[in-house]
């Protein structure tokens, strides 16, 4: 990684070098930042918020050993993808992901998304089935789950989502990157685990995510696709989308949730399993707070290659 002390931090610093090749594909109208390894069928890693695709480098070498094609991909308006000031919608994303898999050359992939990753991960799904082949979701509800339960759950969900709602504030994004991204790194321990929290990597990750969140416009584009979601509530884009959304999934979905997870509660996340018609699984991982696949990176290494190869 770039060392870049005493000046602002730019995309360099997202380019670590390790057992993966960096690239930047063309999709949708945007450039993506992707990191792959491995030969094989593709499965497709969507971070969440506040990370960017550094969220998989430990699970991405290991999918490759197993034989597979891994790519991660800083999503739009992350790391050293496109930072365009429009597309944070839930349409746009998925058809990210849709046009990611075929400029990867690939006719459908494995989709793993985390948290605000997993909600991709479930849009693309419902509105590209045929280029989803499995799904896999960490730390996410079906976004039809989580709305509900904003407002049928006002101690539950909603006060859990509090430091999401702050992000419909204007300019909220210098709260983020204030302080050399300190409110990242309040995250990430709000959320986390606490074994993972109190654990001997955590700094090292809350650096990383930290530095991420400085490149310039990174924390704007961030809000934006929480902005979006709270502004579509009322709107005839956000009902066409949940009506799009009703539709169950005629894709084979595993869902992981961490049974400390604090941002999006186990309650909420239960029962989306009505939303897929397809084989679906749930479990929940004690101990385990947002953010599993760095809390416990060999389980879900593991359900990952199960869910994949079955």
């Amino acid at each position: 990684m770039t060392e870049q002390r005493g000046g602002p931090l730019d995309e360099s610093c997202v380019l670590t070098e390790g057992p993966w090749t960096h690239r930047f594909v063309g999709a949708n109208g945007s450039q993506f930042h992707v990191v792959e390894a491995g030969t094989g069928p593709m499965v497709l890693f969507l971070h969440g918020f506040p990370e960017f695709w550094w969220a998989w480098h430990e699970i991405l070498p290991a999918v490759a050993d197993a034989g597979f094609r891994a790519v991660a991909v800083d999503l739009r308006g992350y790391g050293a993808s496109d930072k365009p000031p429009r597309g944070y919608d839930g349409y746009t994303l998925a058809a990210d992901v849709a046009g990611l898999i075929r400029a990867l050359g690939e006719r459908s992939a494995t989709v793993v998304g985390s948290g605000a990753g997993g909600l991709i991960g479930w849009t693309a799904a419902s509105f590209h089935p045929a280029l989803v082949r499995r799904l896999v979701v960490l730390g996410a509800p079906h976004p039809l789950r989580l709305r509900a339960a904003l407002f049928a759950d006002p101690r539950g969900q909603f006060a859990a989502s509090t430091p999401t709602l702050r992000f419909q504030l204007p300019r909220y994004e210098h709260v983020l990157t204030r302080d050399g991204g300190a409110a990242v790194e309040e995250l990430l321990r709000r959320w986390g685990g606490p074994r993972w929290v109190e654990g001997t990597g955590f700094e090292a990750y809350a650096r990383r995510c930290r530095e991420a969140i400085q490149i310039p416009q990174a924390a704007f584009c961030a809000l934006e696709g929480y902005r979006w979601a709270f502004r579509s509530v009322l709107r005839l884009h956000g009902y066409r989308f949940v009506r799009l959304m009703q539709t169950p999934l005629v894709t084979p979905t595993l869902q992981l949730h961490g049974a400390l997870d604090t941002a999006a509660l186990p309650r909420t996340a239960q029962g989306s399993g009505r939303y897929v018609s397809a084989p679906y699984e749930w479990r929940l991982l004690d101990g385990v707070g947002h953010f599993p696949h760095v809390e416990v990176g060999d389980v879900v290494l593991g359900e990952i290659l199960r869910w994949t190869k079955s």
